[in-house]
C-alpha cells in the first residue's frame, strides 16, 4: 500500500478499523502471531479435506480454502521484490504459472513501466460480466512486505484455486498488479484499458493487507476526525476497547450486494468485519484521497464498482513499510485470520459470479 499523504486531514480517516456488530471468535494475540494454534485455525487450514468442502455452493466453497496452502505461498512471496528484481520476476512467474495450471486464460500485460499478470475464466452466461479478485505484488526496496502485500497475493492464488473448481455464469478474473507502491500504476493501466474497451465489470475485489491481527486492547489506532464520518462505528470500536481483530471493507455504494454477501459469510464463520461505504460522490472527491490509496481506486475513477479488503494498514500494523527498524515479516501475521478473510471473499465472489446469470 502506498504511504498516506501527510498534508491531508483525511489521513486519519483512511483505513482506521471499525468492527462490525457481532461476537466473532478472537483468540490470544500472541498465539496468533506465533503460529495460530487455535482450534478453529486448525479447522480452517484442513479445509481441503473437510467433508464440508463443496464447489456446489458459496458456503461449501468457504470450507475449500486451505490455510496451509495460503501460508506456503505467503512465505514464498514475502521477500524483497522491488520492481525489476529477480524476486519480482519470480513472483510474477508464480502468478502466471499458477493461473495456467488452473486452466485460466493467462497473460502477462506489459503496459510500459511494469507487468500485470491476468487470468480469465470465461463465464457461461450469454452476456457474462467480470468479477475480479486482485492484489499488488510489488513492494518498496529493503522490506519483505509480508502483510503489504504478500498476504494479498497469496490470497489471490488461493481464491483462484478454490473458485476454479466449478464453472460460473460470469467471468472470473484474477490479477496480480504491478507498481501499486509507485502510484497504483498497474491497476490503473488495467482499469483505463477496460473502460476504453467497454468491459462490463460487475465488481472488483481488492486484497490490500489481510494478515495482521491483534485482539489486545488499544491495538487499533483511530485518528482525529473519524467520528465525524462514521460515528456509530467509532462508538462500537470504543466499546470493544480499540482491538485490531477485524477486517475492513472500503466500498462504493454500488458494491452493496458484494459487501452484504461478505458480511453474511463473515458472520457465519466468526470473522469480525466492518463496511466503510462511500457515496459515489465521495469516491471522486480529492479530499478523500486517503480512502483511495490502493488498487480499488482506479476502478472507481473509471466508474466501476470496487471493494478494498484490508486489515487497516499502518493504523494497526506498526511494521508497515518496515519503518523505524521494524520488519513486516511472516511471523508477525495470523494465518487463521487471513484464512477466514479468504473464505468470506471466495464465498462473496461465488455469489457475485452467479448474480443474475443468464
Amino acid at each position: 500500500m502506498r504511504a498516506a499523504s501527510p498534508w491531508l486531514l483525511m489521513l486519519g480517516i483512511l483505513l482506521a478499523g471499525i468492527p462490525a456488530c457481532g461476537d466473532g471468535d478472537s483468540g490470544d494475540a500472541d498465539a496468533d502471531v506465533d503460529a495460530d494454534t487455535d482450534a478453529d485455525t486448525d479447522a480452517d487450514t484442513d479445509a481441503d479435506t473437510d467433508p464440508a468442502c463443496s464447489p456446489d455452493s458459496p458456503a461449501g466453497l468457504r470450507s475449500c480454502v486451505d490455510g496451509e496452502r495460503y501460508q506456503a505461498w505467503l512465505e514464498q512471496i514475502a521477500v524483497e521484490r522491488e520492481p525489476g528484481s529477480a524476486n519480482w520476476q519470480m513472483i510474477q512467474d508464480l502468478c502466471f504459472d499458477h493461473f495456467v495450471s488452473l486452466g485460466f486464460q493467462a497473460e502477462r500485460v506489459d503496459y510500459g513501466s511494469g507487468v500485470n499478470v491476468i487470468g480469465r475464466r470465461p463465464g457461461t452466461a450469454a452476456t457474462p460480466r467480470d468479477v475480479i479478485i486482485s492484489a499488488h505484488y510489488d513492494h518498496i526496496p529493503g522490506c519483505p512486505g509480508a502483510d503489504d502485500n504478500a498476504s494479498g497475493v497469496a490470497g489471490v492464488l488461493e481464491s483462484a484455486r478454490v473458485l476454479a473448481q466449478r464453472e460460473h455464469a460470469h467471468t472470473l478474473v484474477v490479477a496480480c498488479w504491478d507498481e501499486e507502491e509507485w502510484g497504483l500504476i498497474g491497476s490503473g493501466a488495467y482499469a483505463d484499458a477496460a473502460r476504453a474497451a467497454g468491459d462490463d465489470i460487475l465488481v472488483s475485489l481488492v486484497f490490500e493487507m489481510i494478515g495482521y491481527y491483534d485482539d489486545a486492547p488499544n491495538t487499533q489506532e483511530i485518528p482525529f476526525g473519524l467520528d465525524m464520518i462514521y460515528p456509530e462505528q467509532v462508538a462500537e470500536l470504543e466499546a470493544r476497547e480499540f482491538r485490531g481483530d477485524f477486517i475492513a471493507l472500503v466500498s462504493d455504494e454500488d458494491a452493496r450486494p458484494a459487501t452484504d454477501a461478505f458480511v453474511r459469510h463473515a458472520e457465519a464463520i466468526g470473522l469480525l468485519e466492518t463496511v466503510l461505504e462511500m457515496t459515489n460522490e465521495m469516491t471522486g472527491n480529492a479530499m478523500m484521497l486517503d480512502l483511495r490509496r490502493s488498487d480499488h481506486d482506479p476502478f472507481w475513477q473509471n466508474d466501476y464498482t470496487a471493494v478494498m479488503i484490508t486489515d487497516s494498514s499502518e493504523f494497526r500494523n506498526q511494521n508497515y513499510h518496515c519503518r523505524e527498524g521494524r520488519v513486516d515479516s511472516v511471523d508477525t501475521l495470523s494465518q487463521g485470520f487471513a484464512t477466514q478473510v479468504i473464505q468470506a471473499t471466495v464465498a462473496t465472489a461465488a455469489e457475485m459470479l452467479e448474480l443474475a446469470g443468464d
